[in-house]
């Protein structure tokens, strides 16, 4: 039996695998298809995301976290159990291979919903379980030494939720999580086009605008022609969607999220405040790849914004560190 760590980044968008030493091993969608005539998954990770839309009525394509908390236990429990037993196998891990496992949650989820997330872990094989706050796991993957007694800023914007957060000496300080994050984007990308054109997209091409022409900030203007259907005639019907569009989509939410922030700042001890303003602050989570976001915020607030090598990996990196760190960190095992 080999002995490893497991890092679990359970992100609504997204899980990501990290093992100590190898890096992350996985990164599949979360998401799961279901038969409902017999409740049977039938595909789970990227194979279940590409049935999404495309299914006939008695399967359903299903994302059992959302905004960060299971919704449906039984769901989430089949998919980690599948993930891990893929991740020990292609490691050659063996069959009595039982990690210790560390799962992040976003901050502020209550005792319940950290049970939940516990025991889908648990019965997914765990021999232990830790759960750890995504803002907390996050800084530790970007390489933040959250021991010092220095104010550090994280913004981890992921599926689900935006997590806002000052660290300091292992904790955290203040918080703010909103439910604002990258399918709140896809979906504001979805009602802007059907506002503006009288065409429906699909959520997939939505994030798809997003990621290759979408912006935050002024910049480069690029565009894509995609094709929805026109809530009018009900065909077919293809329009060109350009930068400026994305921008005026998630004009919104954008500025909610620098609202949170602004509203942790004013809640931060004038201590840590003055750490922050010289240190910067740092944004991970997929939205941080959202063109012209370090610049929205940086000037939005006056503080140099920060965005690690790698962003989309921190948490997960972080989860699967922090396990080096349990006593410091102060956290203890999941509910049995």
């Amino acid at each position: 039996m080999t002995k490893a760590d497991i890092g679990i980044d359970l992100g609504t968008a997204n899980v990501m695998i990290y093992i100590n030493g190898k890096g992350i091993v996985l990164e599949e969608p979360s998401v799961v298809a279901i038969d409902k005539r017999t409740n049977d998954v039938i595909a789970i990770g990227k194979e279940a995301k590409d049935m999404i839309g495309k299914t006939p009525d008695y399967i359903t394509a299903i994302r059992p976290i959302r905004d960060g908390v299971i919704k449906d236990y039984s769901a989430t429990e089949k998919m980690l159990n599948y993930f891990i037993e893929k991740v020990i196998s292609k490691k050659g891990l063996g069959v009595f291979f039982m990690p210790r496992i560390m799962v992040c949650v976003p901050s502020g989820l209550t005792d319940t919903e950290k049970r939940a997330v516990d025991q889908a872990t648990r019965g997914a094989g765990s021999r232990e379980v830790y759960i750890i706050e995504e803002t907390l796991a996050a800084a530790v993957g970007a390489g933040i030494n959250i021991f010092e007694s220095i104010g550090n800023m994280i913004i981890d914007i992921g599926g689900g939720t935006t997590d806002v957060a000052v660290i300091s000496l292992g904790g955290i300080v203040v918080y703010e999580s909103v439910k604002i994050a990258g399918d709140r984007f896809d979906l504001d990308i979805v009602k802007y086009i059907k506002d503006k054109f009288n065409i429906v997209i699909g959520d997939r091409t939505a994030e798809k605008l997003k990621i290759e022409i979408g912006r935050v900030f002024e910049g480069e203007e690029n565009s894509m022609r995609v094709a929805g259907r026109d809530i009018i005639t009900r065909f077919p019907k293809s329009v060109e969607i350009t930068s400026s569009d994305i921008y005026n989509a998630l004009n919104e939410s954008i500025e909610q999220i620098i609202y949170y922030i602004k509203r942790v700042m004013d809640k931060t001890p004038p201590e840590l405040l003055a750490d922050i303003s010289q240190n910067g602050i740092y944004i991970t989570g997929g939205g941080a790849l959202l063109r012209g976001i370090q610049k929205r915020i940086q000037n939005n607030l006056n503080v140099k914004v920060i965005i690690p090598e790698k962003p989309t990996i921190c948490v997960a990196k972080g989860t699967g560190e922090s396990l080096n760190s349990l006593e410091l960190l102060e956290i203890g095992k999941g509910n049995k």
